[in-house]
């Protein structure tokens, strides 16, 4: 189970990076094509797509890399069962918000699909399409929050670097 989990948030980053170069590849086109005197609609769209995808898709892959940003001023100061509490209430308000935004995300896929609501921009795409990859990377962000629940609730939740737990 482990591997596939990893597996999962190393595919998501892999996922999220290959977004990042399509963005780069949205704003080079967008570029090149104004010099050489020709216009390519919808760039803008596509690069602002690409750039949600990715950030939604980066999410679970950063967490357990335990790159996102954490404020322990409160947390850093206690010890033992204390620390431990106060770390699994953290994550299970986590693990609710990122299951209500995963679920609402899907929503919005769904409604937009259904209300056939397309962009307003000049590429015109079917919102659904792109809103997919923000559902997709709530969902992986949902299943890495409760994976860090479950390591926490069992003692074997990896800590970051400096920070440092004395039970």
């Amino acid at each position: 189970m482990r591997k596939s989990l990893d597996a999962l948030y190393l595919g998501a980053g892999w996922l999220a990076a290959l977004f990042m170069i399509g963005v780069l590849a949205m704003v080079l086109l967008s570029i090149v094509s104004r010099l050489v005197g020709f216009y390519v609609p919808g760039t803008d769209a596509y690069a602002g797509y690409a750039m949600a995808g990715a950030g939604f898709l980066a999410l679970a892959h950063t967490l357990k890399a335990n790159e996102h940003i954490r404020v322990t001023l409160i947390i850093g100061k206690l010890r033992g069962g204390a620390r431990r509490g106060l770390e699994l209430w953290a994550l299970s308000v986590a693990v609710l918000m990122s299951g209500a935004l995963a679920w609402f995300s899907w929503r919005l896929v769904w409604q937009s699909h259904t209300f056939h609501d397309i962009s307003t921009a000049a590429d015109a795409t079917p919102l659904w399409i792109p809103q997919i990859l923000m559902g997709l990377g709530c969902t992986v962000l949902f299943i890495a929050l409760l994976d860090e629940w479950v390591l926490e609730w069992r003692g074997q939740r990896v800590r970051a670097e400096g920070d440092t737990r004395h039970e």
